[in-house]
């Protein structure tokens, strides 16, 4: 007596490209790929224009030490928003309205 039955049909194989998973597995990779042609493409079509030195000034940056009392306070003023969102950031407890 045989393991194996006689009477059973014999599997129906199908050529690759007729398979879902194998499509699965290309497809994915195959849009990274795409995507990466299309994105370097762009890139180099239409590259940033470099901006020259002279366009943005240079900043001026003066001591504390040398300034009066009044350049002081008003250095002070301008800095006073990201100073108070620092110290919301750091502190445990919500601000009072006032």
């Amino acid at each position: 007596m045989s393991a194996t039955p006689s009477s059973a049909p014999p599997a129906a194989t199908r050529p690759w490209y007729r398979e879902p998973m194998v499509w699965m597995v290309i497809g994915g990779p195959l849009v990274v790929v795409i995507a990466s042609i299309v994105t370097v493409t762009i890139a180099v079509r239409h590259p940033d224009p470099v901006l020259p030195r002279e366009a943005m000034p240079a900043p001026v940056v003066v001591a504390p030490e040398r300034m009066t009392p009044e350049e002081r306070l008003q250095a002070e003023k301008a800095a006073l928003p990201a100073n108070q969102a620092r110290n919301h950031v750091v502190s445990p407890t919500l601000p009072k309205d006032d």
